[in-house]
C-alpha cells in the first residue's frame, strides 16, 4: 500500500456543478478530518442547522440510480459513489464533505474532477496507524442473475466486475483492478457514468436524470455513443462500474483488506454485498498498520461501524 498511516488532506478544495438527478447547482468542498473520522458528509445551506451524517452502510436509505445517504430525519445527500471513491481510491482515510444541496455534484460523471480536488490541496500524513477491514471468510449476496461476493484478498483492495447489456455497443464486458492512487488515477477515475436515450422518458417521469447531459453522462443510442468525443476507454461502461464498487464500498468505513467480485451488479447489490459482510462479524476483523498487524477488536471501529441499521433490500 502507497500509505501505512492515515491520511487526510492538507486544506479545503471547492468543486462547482449540478446534480444529475436533481438538476440543482450544488457547492461540494472536501477538507480535513481528524484521525479516524473516516468520510463525513455535512449537508450546509438549511433553513435550521447544519446535518452531518457519516458515509457508512448504516447511512444508507436508498441506492436507486445513486447512492443516497441520510438519517432519522430523512435524505442527506444523494450520488455520494464518485466523491467517495475518489478519495478511497486516492488513499485519503479522513475527509468532511461539505455539500449544499441534495445531491453531489455529477461534474463530467466521473471521479476525475474530485481527484483533481485532492491534488490541488494534497494529501496530510497522520500520526497514527492505518485502519484496515480484513476480510476473513467470504460473504455472498445475491439477486436473481447477480450477486456479488468479498472474500480474502491480503493485498489490498481488488474489484472483479462484470456486465452484459444486449447492445452492440457494450455487450459483455469484464475488469479486475487492484485498487491504488496510480492505478485508480489511470484506469477508473475518468471513466463515465452512462445511460441509454431509451430510458430518459421514463427516467424524467420518475424524477432522475434531471440535470444529465452529454457534459456529464455517456449516452448510447441503439447503435452509437451521442457524446462528439466517444469514449474514453474501449471498455468505459464496466470500469465505471468499478469506479461506483469502489465508492460504495468506502460504506465499510475503512479500507478493505479484501476482493470484491460483483456480476450484473449495481448500486444496491454492492450495498447489500457491504452491510451483509459489517452484519457478520465473524467475517472481518480491523486490523492497524500494515496488513500483516495483529487483530483488533470490532468495538474500535470508527464511527461505530458494525451490522448495518436495517437489512439490505434485494428486490
Amino acid at each position: 500500500m502507497k500509505f501505512s498511516r492515515q491520511t487526510t488532506l492538507r486544506s479545503q478544495a471547492t468543486v462547482t456543478g449540478f446534480g444529475v438527478h436533481s438538476g440543482l447547482p450544488v457547492n461540494l468542498t472536501i477538507g480535513p478530518a481528524p484521525i479516524d473520522a473516516g468520510f463525513i458528509f455535512v449537508r450546509t445551506g438549511l433553513e435550521d442547522a447544519d446535518r452531518e451524517v457519516p458515509a457508512i452502510a448504516a447511512s444508507v436509505i436508498a441506492t436507486d440510480l445513486a447512492t443516497v445517504l441520510g438519517d432519522s430525519d430523512g435524505p442527506l445527500v444523494s450520488t455520494a459513489e464518485h466523491v467517495l471513491a475518489a478519495l478511497r481510491g486516492m488513499g485519503v482515510d479522513n475527509a468532511v464533505i461539505e455539500v449544499d444541496g441534495p445531491e453531489v455534484p455529477i461534474m463530467d460523471g466521473s471521479a476525475a474532477p474530485f481527484v483533481a480536488a485532492i491534488d490541488q490541496v494534497g494529501i496530510e500524513t497522520l500520526d497514527e496507524p492505518r485502519r484496515y477491514i480484513r476480510v476473513l471468510k467470504p460473504v455472498r449476496v445475491a439477486c436473481g442473475d447477480a450477486f456479488g461476493e468479498i472474500r480474502p484478498y491480503s493485498r489490498g483492495l481488488r474489484v472483479e466486475a462484470e456486465i452484459e447489456f444486449k447492445h452492440p455497443l457494450i455487450g459483455r464486458q469484464a475488469f479486475a483492478f487492484d485498487c491504488r492512487p496510480d492505478t485508480f488515477r489511470s484506469d477508473i477515475a475518468r471513466a463515465r457514468t452512462f445511460g441509454f436515450m431509451r430510458d430518459v422518458a421514463k427516467l424524467w417521469s420518475a424524477g432522475y436524470a434531471l440535470g444529465a447531459s452529454l457534459e456529464n453522462t455517456l449516452v448510447v443510442t441503439d447503435n452509437r455513443v451521442l457524446n462528439p468525443e466517444g469514449t474514453r476507454f474501449p471498455d468505459e461502461f464496466i470500469r465505471h462500474k468499478v469506479l461506483d464498487a469502489i465508492g460504495d464500498l468506502a460504506l465499510a468505513g475503512a479500507p478493505l483488506l479484501g476482493a470484491y467480485r460483483t456480476v450484473h451488479g449495481g448500486h444496491k447489490l454492492n450495498y447489500a454485498a457491504v452491510s451483509a459482510l459489517m452484519a457478520d462479524t465473524s467475517a472481518w476483523a480491523l486490523t492497524e498498520g500494515e496488513p500483516v498487524w495483529p487483530v483488533r477488536s470490532h468495538a474500535d471501529l470508527p464511527n461505530g461501524l458494525g451490522a448495518p441499521a436495517f437489512a439490505p433490500d434485494l428486490s
